[in-house]
């Protein structure tokens, strides 16, 4: 892939997105300006919540977003089925001066976000806010996945720190970086993925593989000259042939490490009984006078094998997790959607719109969405979506958008803070961005306020989130008036 292709993925869309913008612009609505919605409708994995991630790489989309010769050239070739050119040469040439130019509001990364919340709003030109439809949902869906399949770990683990070690089993090297950067926002203490490193400034850690121990004579041969390689970094892999007689030869170098005036970091345990060879390694290290080593798990971990070994009183002070993570294993996608909110023709006013689906979850939800979440002096209480179109809500009720017999009223005491926050004006930058440090570390704080009930793996607490309920009765008449043509 060329460099400028990863930097500038003008194409990285689907056709349709083209053919809407061609037809636009053929229809003379280049004056017609939208406010677009990306959310998601169901918490992924079965859970309670999920991680806002992906955000920085969407601002860089946007930032760099430019039809380069080649793509135009490219796109020039393109025909339909009936072999005549999709595109005019006029329409090539208006595309090749396009630059972002839109409002884009949006929820920080790291914060807790929940079904039918507005992660991002676009707000300008129709044109340029659907073309700009299938990256954002690309970059927000998948980093938010992984960022909330992280966390999950995480919270499984116990405050014991979790390593992601998924590079071999990431979906390319794109999905891979993409992946260490969400799994570190969600938790993960370092990674790997040595690039991820680099690019994101993320703690990389590593130890050695079988092959290392399989290419001396003896195990105790392999880890001695390990030792002598690297006697500050020695975390030992004792599986390759006996786990518990490889723990021993890890105590014997690491005897030696300490007359040399380091010490022995680790074992990691990879295969078999982890919480029974957890358990005996710890005894035989205490027992010799390693006290502080750690011993690392690995192995297909999830939150939910290591919500197991912690019950079952496991040993381990590090995880290493791959697969299940990077690759969100259980939860291939996180179904993430992007809906017209409101249209209008010039500076005329806004007409709001909705999308119908026989499903409630499924109707969208008009206007341009704000998030209020409130909250006690202990947690958070509730969140609720409103319009910004018809102003700053006076009324505390909230209507649940799945069912809506469901009403709450949220206290007067209750205080609370708006969610989207200014991110793009007229295509110009208007946010600064947090290091990683600080979004991983939001994600840490945010996640310590709600409810312990809604972190449950299994069958959480549902928090509450509904429309304001004006939003509600103006949603209603616009279903009705819809459902009447």
């Amino acid at each position: 892939m060329p460099e400028k292709d990863r930097v500038t993925p003008t194409l990285l869309t689907d056709l349709y997105q083209l053919t809407m913008a061609y037809g636009y612009w053929k229809k003379q609505m280049l004056g017609h300006e939208a406010i677009f919605h990306l959310s998601f409708r169901q918490e992924p994995f079965n859970g309670g919540y999920a991680i806002a991630c992906g955000l920085s790489d969407a601002i860089d989309f946007l930032q760099n977003f430019e039809f380069q010769p080649d793509d135009l050239a490219y796109l020039e070739e393109l025909r339909g089925s009936d072999d005549v050119r999709l595109f005019e040469p006029k329409f090539l040439d208006y595309l090749q001066t396009l630059r972002f130019a839109c409002d884009l509001d949006a929820i920080p990364e790291g914060n807790v976000v929940f079904p039918h919340e507005p992660l991002l709003r676009v707000t300008g030109s129709l044109l340029q806010c659907q073309l700009f439809e299938t990256a954002l949902l690309n970059i927000i869906n998948f980093q938010t996945l992984i960022a909330t399949k992280s966390a999950r770990i995480c919270l499984a683990a116990r405050g014991s720190p979790v390593m992601e070690f998924g590079l071999r089993r990431a979906h390319g090297p794109d999905g891979a970086l993409a992946a260490s950067r969400a799994a570190y926002i969600g938790g993960c203490v370092a990674t790997s993925n040595v690039l991820a490193g680099k690019v994101f400034g993320i703690p990389v850690r590593g130890t050695h593989a079988h092959s290392w121990v399989m290419s001396f004579q003896t195990e105790y041969e392999a880890f001695e000259a390990y030792a002598e390689v690297m006697p500050g970094n020695c975390v030992f892999l004792v599986d390759t042939y006996d786990s518990i007689e490889g723990i021993r030869h890890a105590v014997k170098v690491g005897r030696r490490l300490r007359s040399a005036g380091k010490d022995l970091a680790g074992i990691r345990l990879d295969s078999g009984d982890l919480s029974y060879l957890s358990i005996v390694a710890r005894g035989i290290l205490d027992l010799a006078g390693f006290k502080t080593t750690q011993i690392v798990a690995s192995n297909d971990l999830d939150e939910h094998v290591i919500a197991s070994l912690n019950e079952q009183g496991a040993m381990i002070d590090l995880w290493g997790v791959g697969t299940k993570l990077v690759t969100a294993f259980d939860q291939p996608a996180l179904g993430g959607v992007y809906k017209l909110g409101a249209i209008r023709s010039g500076t005329g006013p806004w007409q709001k719109k909705v999308k119908l689906s026989e499903q409630a979850a499924k109707v969208s939800n008009p206007g341009s969405l704000q998030v209020r979440r409130f909250e006690d002096q202990r947690e958070y209480l509730a969140d609720m979506i409103y319009d910004e179109l018809d102003g700053v809500p006076t009324e505390r009720t909230i209507v649940d958008i799945a069912d809506v017999t469901i009403h709450r009223k949220i206290p007067g005491s209750a205080k609370h803070n708006d969610l989207l926050v200014p991110i793009f004006r007229r295509g110009e930058l208007v946010y600064e961005r947090p290091s990683i440090q600080k979004m991983r570390a939001l994600a840490q704080s945010e996640l310590g306020r709600f409810y312990t009930g809604v972190k449950r793996l299994l069958n959480p607490h549902i928090y509450p989130v509904g429309l304001e309920f004006g939003l509600y009765e103006i949603k209603s008449r616009l279903v009705q008036e819809a459902r009447s043509k």
